[in-house]
């Protein structure tokens, strides 16, 4: 396959090898030495940001100012920067959160005390709160008198990979960002190697600058690309035993690249585990980002079978487009308090059992109702919390063997502005019921007081508005103008559904997940689930029987939200984004799966009709 040098007029440069060490702030500590031990690297990325991690972050530094920073990436570091610095390995990592200035001087202060030269440089402007007091969306930060509200804890916006690009042309070892998108800790890097434009403007290098945002992609998630989390890990043997290896993309100078990994390491690369991965998190063809939008129904994926080894998937054919005018913002606010209360129900008469429940605490939760439980009407007691929600999840079984396998959770959560409303008042109630309630009574764990939550909105501001700011390894501050092309693009007209075979022969009824595979998670408040088949005639199926109105039949929790449906075959995959789904977001976990991790094994366990000659 030829890698188009001529055409973006540059010169033939080595492939670029860019790995990565990091899917979350929290992932697994030795990754950092085990990729640079591993094989050979040219840069190494790290991704620890996540709507929570901002949350987290925001609220480290409102203890301490200092804080705002991913606090693991220099102690990794700090074990492997000989290795660093021997192998000439260029760090990218967006560890420095809110707080990208104190972490790169805690990284040279690190090399200070081990004698190692180390040039450090980060990128700045993201952070609207901190560095500009905030400012609502479609206005310039400092310009409103009300800013983001006094309930903000960070406000950031997702830079891209131009200000990544200008440190290390600039010859930064080590760069450290705060909020830009995951996919531009590839990008930028490959954009400052191969010499790319970063203007926007259509035409191969848009075109190259589109693959490596799909390589980011990729690899922003970690071992997701190497068999975690992969749905048909049984059926094609892939040992998860072992930790997987952490996967590295091999770009070429037209954006193409392979992912694989280092030779020995655990997991495996495949068209389904890349497929996996590249529908995580995304919903229609186009895929926005600050530098470029990325057409992921150009995508191609090829298993890359010859003489360098398994474990090798080809990405090419990606398109680009002009990036958005305006750049995504994520605001986190703190939005109240909340409390759980889990109510174990045993045996019979279940429903039975969490009517009373449900009754007992009605007057603790609306102020009305006549049940035995603690009554909130009283001089001195709070009223009731502003939401409260009761799941019933049918765990037991008849006959059990177990009394676990014979016990039914009754699930109440409930949420309020006053911590008051949510905390002792609701676990005093829940307590009091003990001797009085359903025989058998019982909770999983002592009722607690109310703990803070938070809410993670979307806004947009224009990207010329942002300070985008490169602080380069001497000192100096270059101000990262933003693309000089942009470009409102209209939606991607939906491709035709592919006509099944027909007529189809006899059909069993089966899991759907005996056929395909799936991958979902949180966008926010909303719910992605990411749905593919192998196979034509598999695909000539799915793209007919799941429906929007077949997706709510099967989730019935969507069954009143807004879904959207995008086609995409070239992956053979169907991707819903389901509105709503998940409440407020990750951190109100208003939902059994507050991220939504689960929704898409919940979607391979439900049973329909499926023709016998596609199983």
């Amino acid at each position: 396959m030829t890698c188009g040098v001529d055409q973006l007029n540059v010169p033939d440069p080595p492939v670029l090898r860019v790995g990565n060490a990091s899917g979350f702030y929290g992932d697994r500590f030795s990754a950092m030495r085990e990729m640079l031990e591993g094989g050979e690297l040219d840069v190494l990325t790290g991704d620890y940001l996540a709507e929570l991690t901002m949350l987290i972050l925001g609220r480290d530094r409102m203890r301490d100012p200092a804080l705002g920073y991913a606090r693991t990436f220099p102690r990794q570091l700090e074990e492997c920067l000989g290795l660093v610095v021997d192998r000439g390995v260029r760090i990218v990592t967006n560890a420095g959160g809110l707080n990208p200035a104190g972490l790169a001087d805690a990284v040279r202060e690190l090399a200070d005390r081990l004698g190692l030269p180390l040039r450090v440089a980060q990128v700045t402007g993201d952070d609207l709160l901190g560095e500009s007091e905030g400012c609502p969306a479609g206005s310039k930060p400092g310009e409103s008198e009300a800013g983001w509200g006094t309930d903000a804890v960070c406000v950031h916006a997702y830079l891209g990979g131009a200000g990544i690009a200008e440190c290390l042309r600039a010859g930064a070892d080590v760069v450290v960002t705060g909020r830009v998108t995951d996919a531009a800790l590839v990008s930028g890097a490959a954009a400052a190697h191969f010499g790319w434009p970063l203007d926007g403007v259509p035409g191969p290098g848009l075109d190259a600058l589109a693959g490596a945002v799909v390589a980011g992609h990729v690899l922003e998630c970690g071992t997701q690309a190497t068999g975690g989390n992969y749905a048909f890990f049984q059926r094609d043997g892939i040992d998860l035993r072992h930790p997987p290896g952490f996967p590295l993309a091999e770009l070429h100078a037209d954006g193409s690249a392979v992912i694989t990994k280092h030779p020995g390491t655990g997991g495996a690369v495949t068209v389904d585990t890349v497929t996996a991965q590249l529908l995580y998190e995304t919903d229609g063809a186009r895929y926005a980002g600050p530098d470029v939008t990325a057409r992921l129904d150009s995508v191609r994926l090829t298993a890359d079978v010859g003489a360098d080894g398994p474990d090798r998937v080809w990405i090419d054919g990606v398109r680009g487009e002009p990036p958005p005018p305006a750049l995504k913002v994520g605001v986190s606010r703190l939005g109240g308090f909340r409390n759980e209360v889990c109510f174990v129900l045993t045996g019979l008469d279940i429903e039975a059992k969490a009517a009373l429940v449900r009754d007992q605490m009605a007057p603790c939760l609306t102020g009305t109702g006549t049940g035995t439980g603690t009554g909130t009407g009283s001089p001195g007691r709070p009223g009731p919390p502003a939401e409260a929600r009761w799941t019933l999840a049918r765990t037991d079984r008849p006959d059990a063997g177990t009394q676990e396998e014979a016990s039914a959770l009754l699930r109440l959560v409930v949420w309020d502005p006053d911590e008051a409303k949510v905390g002792r008042a609701v676990s005093t109630a829940a307590t009091q019921l003990a001797l009085g309630s359903v025989p058998g009574f019982h909770v999983t764990a002592p009722p607690g007081r109310g703990a803070p939550y938070g809410v993670c909105e979307t806004a947009y501001v224009p990207a010329a508005e942002v300070p985008h700011t490169a602080v380069l390894p001497d000192g100096r501050r270059l101000a990262v103008p933003p693309p000089g092309r942009s470009q409102q693009l209209a939606p991607v007209a939906e491709p035709p559904v592919p006509a099944p075979p027909a007529p189809y022969g006899p059909t069993r009824r089966v899991p759907l997940g005996t056929l395909a595979a799936a991958r979902s998670g949180d966008k926010g408040g909303d719910a992605n689930l990411g749905v593919w088949v192998r196979g034509d005639a598999a695909w000539r199926w799915l793209a007919a029987e799941l429906t929007v109105r077949r997706l709510r039949e099967l989730l019935p929790e969507a069954a009143e939200l807004p879904v959207t449906r995008h086609l995409l075959p070239n992956l053979r995959a169907v991707n819903f984004v389901l509105e709503g789904l998940l409440g407020s977001g990750v951190a109100a976990q208003a939902r059994f799966d507050p991220q939504g991790k689960a929704l898409g094994e919940w979607l391979r366990s439900r049973e329909l009709e499926i023709p016998e000659e596609l199983l």
